[in-house]
């Protein structure tokens, strides 16, 4: 993107600001409908609120109790939409909910199971149902009844790059690690000053924004020029963490709390168990959100209530921590309020528009998009109808996930099974970008361990924006549960020279923005 305001070039006609889940969903809807599109995302893609979550795709059985049964619904179509969307991120998961009869009887938790299980069609997943709980079960010896339904598995960072992607693809223009520095509005269009992360600034003209910055959305319209913002959030933190496997089958479950809270453990990339969430108020910088000592004892206190494998702090692999952005309601408690999201576009056509979005949760990100996009096609003439929901993303253009792992066999049988398995997940069809051509593992180049080869990170690097050890081993992989301590800085040294050469290379390569001289 060259520095419009200076070159004369035509404004584009949307710029999102925000690189997380709802900012490249809402940049790969515009894009598609014929908008010119650029986003800006100060830090990395899915880099804070995105790649922090529970990494589900769900409904939200417990907001059925909040009467929220819109939300819950839409979700829940959402569900299979997505699994169809991207099936090498995404797979059905079965749920179970330990009946704990002075938590909620038994009653309420079946008229809640019907509701989930029809406010929304289903073709793929199927019904709940009502469990006895034998001797073999991971849980206490206590629990004798569960109550299973189905949702989904999602890998959340992976989501945001894949949207980031297929929007790349159509044309939009995507800078990482660029801020805004402030928005100026005139007569037709927007002014925006941004700088990139070593410190150049520009300038972009832009017929609207989309102010899509998650906990900073608020702090956002503070640099827009002469904006007024009515809407209160409450940021609200929820922390997990990952442990060894605590049982060797496949379902997740869903924790009671007596303060009312519940806690998922849920399978997570074949060794391990992610335990969370919690729901604080936070104040502070979302960046710096980490888990708190309480937090930590309150999740390893649940889990030691409800299983048979006890857990110490000591235990734990790794952390993460989140800042969700929700809409301020009186009174209500973290945990209670709601998921939903507000989308509010300011301007008419032929002026320069600003459409804030503020909440949402990643199973209703596309639907959030459509509207946000149907809404900004309110100032803009000749645009597309929507048009996302059928279309797979990038990768994902095979319906089993089994048969193309027995395709990619065949093809590199010098790949390990576990090479396999996880490039089928992580990329899907796209691991050929990195694979095509290869002949053995040699032809992959160095390995950093745990089956990572330079062919693979070079990719991460050209392709999908990863800059930093941390962006490759834990949003882009999950290798970081994985690598040794050695095998992490041997890592980190080749990405750093890496970046430091493509970047010497082409100036502007590091943000993807061209700033004219």
């Amino acid at each position: 993107m060259v520095n419009n305001a200076e070159s004369g070039q035509t404004p584009i006609d949307v710029l999102v600001v925000g690189g997380g889940i709802n900012g490249a969903g809402i940049a790969l809807d515009a894009v598609g409908r014929g908008l010119s599109v650029a986003l800006c995302e100060k830090g990395d893609l899915g880099g804070a609120t995105s790649s922090s979550s529970s990494k589900l795709i769900h409904g939200g059985l417990r907001y059925l109790e909040h009467y929220e049964f819109r939300l819950v619904k839409e979700a829940l179509a959402e569900r299979e939409v997505l699994l169809a969307k991207a099936p090498h991120i995404m797979w059905p998961l079965r749920f179970r909910l330990p009946h704990q009869k002075h938590l909620r009887p038994a009653w309420m938790i079946r008229i809640g199971m019907f509701l989930y299980d029809s406010l929304a069609k289903r073709n793929v997943l199927p019904r709940s149902k009502k469990l006895s709980v034998g001797a073999d079960s991971p849980l206490s010896a206590d629990i004798t009844t569960c109550f299973e339904y189905s949702d989904g598995w999602v890998d959340d960072a992976r989501l945001v790059v894949l949207n980031a992607l297929a929007a790349q693809d159509k044309g939009a223009q995507i800078h990482v690690r660029t801020e805004v520095v402030s928005a100026e509005k005139g007569d037709k269009y927007w002014t925006v000053a941004l700088r990139d992360e070593h410190g150049k600034t520009f300038t972009v003209n832009a017929k609207s924004i989309v102010n899509a910055a998650g906990p900073w959305a608020i702090s956002f319209l503070d640099r827009v020029s002469g904006i007024k913002n009515p809407n209160a959030m409450r940021l609200v933190k929820g922390s997990h963490f990952i442990v060894p496997k605590l049982y060797d089958t496949d379902e997740a479950y869903i924790l009671q709390n007596e303060d009312g809270r519940i806690v998922f453990v849920i399978p997570y990339e074949d060794d391990f168990s992610l335990v969370g969430t919690t729901d604080e108020n936070y104040t502070g910088d979302p960046r710096a959100a980490s888990i708190s000592k309480q937090e930590t004892d309150y999740l390893v206190d649940i889990v030691n209530q409800y299983f048979k494998t006890k857990i110490t702090a000591q235990d734990i692999v790794h952390t993460y921590s989140g800042v969700r952005p929700l809409l301020e309601e009186k009174n209500a408690s973290a945990q209670e309020l709601t998921r939903d999201y507000k989308v509010e576009l300011k301007g008419r056509a032929g002026e320069p528009a600003l459409l804030n979005i503020f909440g949402g949760k990643i199973t209703t990100y596309r639907k959030l998009a459509e509207h946000a996009v149907n809404k900004l096609c309110d100032v803009f003439s000749d645009t597309g109808d929507a048009w996302t929901k059928d279309v797979p993303l990038p990768g994902g253009e095979f319906a089993d996930k089994k048969q193309f792992g027995e395709e990619l066999t065949t093809q590199f049988p010098w790949l390990s099974a576990s090479q396999i398995q996880r490039f089928v997940r992580q990329y899907g069809k796209l691991c050929y970008v990195f694979l095509q051509g290869k002949r053995s593992l040699s032809d992959l180049g160095q390995e950093f361990g745990s089956g990572m080869h330079q062919a693979e990170v070079d990719y991460l690097i050209e392709h999908e924006w990863a800059r930093t050890l941390e962006d490759v081993i834990w949003r882009r992989t999950k290798l970081g549960l994985r690598l040794s301590d050695t095998e992490k800085a041997k890592l980190e040294q080749y990405i750093t020279q890496r970046v430091a050469k493509l970047a010497c290379e082409s100036d502007d390569w590091i943000s993807g923005v061209k700033v004219a001289s």
